[in-house]
């Protein structure tokens, strides 16, 4: 099933790209994922485009705010978790060591959300829907599949988030998987020292049938690849790329069986 009418609470719902050029970026990943751009005036002179699939919210993006510039926080995704409530998950964010940046607040009539930080730094936002689901499409080609946390302290982050989120976490000595019941919604890993220096950070993947073939793409349209495309052993196919802003994101083809 890749149509949703509903986000389980603790499952990702979205992904939005905070970018420094916008009309760029909407031709970048127009081209490498099929999306279409539909900008929506918001508050304040701004714009927010939601990059629609075959007419079904996948994804956003909106103009880096100045504030983001100035501090220097470079191009970016930003993820979101779906919440019963905003307010008593950002109660649990702070019960457990992790600072909220945008205390909850209300967006329009669409949502409810909160922005925080864990306590190893990486920043993650929180969605209560009201008109606005998340994504309607998942899991399909040019559409959210999967989130990972890369962070320092898997241990600290694994006690922190299952405190916060309906999450069970499964760990292996490589990669934790984050299950909501029975389902896996995301995973984290230790930053490597060979991948520099690297800040904990949420990443989005979007599900690709041609991992190789969009990593080539990428790097035609501006961007590029910050890991090639490698093999998970029965798992599947995956590359990090970024887009020519420098947006950090990646693709994933789930391996056939049989």
């Amino acid at each position: 099933m890749t149509d949703i009418a509903r986000h389980e609470p603790g499952s990702f719902s979205w992904a939005e790209l905070s970018t420094s050029d916008p009309a760029h970026a909407k031709g970048f990943y127009g081209e490498l994922f099929g999306w279409t751009a539909n900008d929506r005036p918001i508050p304040g002179d701004g714009v927010y485009t939601m990059l629609q699939l075959g007419g079904r919210s996948a994804a956003a993006m909106y103009s880096q705010r100045a504030e983001e510039k100035s501090a220097g926080v470079p191009p970016h995704w930003n993820c979101y978790v779906s919440v019963e409530s905003a307010d008593e998950t950002a109660k649990k964010v702070e019960a457990n060591g992790g600072k909220l940046v945008a205390p909850p607040f209300d967006v329009l009539d669409v949502g409810r959300m909160a922005v925080f930080a864990d306590p190893g730094g990486a920043m993650l936002s929180i969605w209560q829907p009201k008109l606005h689901i998340g994504a309607e499409v998942v899991d399909e080609p040019g559409s959210l599949c999967w989130v990972e946390l890369a962070t320092r302290d898997v241990d600290a982050a694994r006690a922190f988030y299952t405190a916060v989120f309906p999450w069970t976490a499964k760990p292996s000595p490589e990669y934790t998987e984050l299950y909501v019941g029975k389902r896996a919604v995301g995973g984290m890993m230790q930053i490597r020292p060979e991948w520099g220096p690297v800040p904990p950070n949420w990443m989005p993947y979007f599900a690709a049938e041609d991992v190789d073939g969009l990593a080539q793409r990428a790097k035609r349209l501006g961007g590029g690849v910050r890991m090639p495309p490698s093999d998970i052993q029965q798992v599947g196919r995956f590359a990090v790329l970024h887009d020519g802003q420098g947006a950090t994101f990646a693709l994933y083809a789930r391996a056939h069986h049989g």
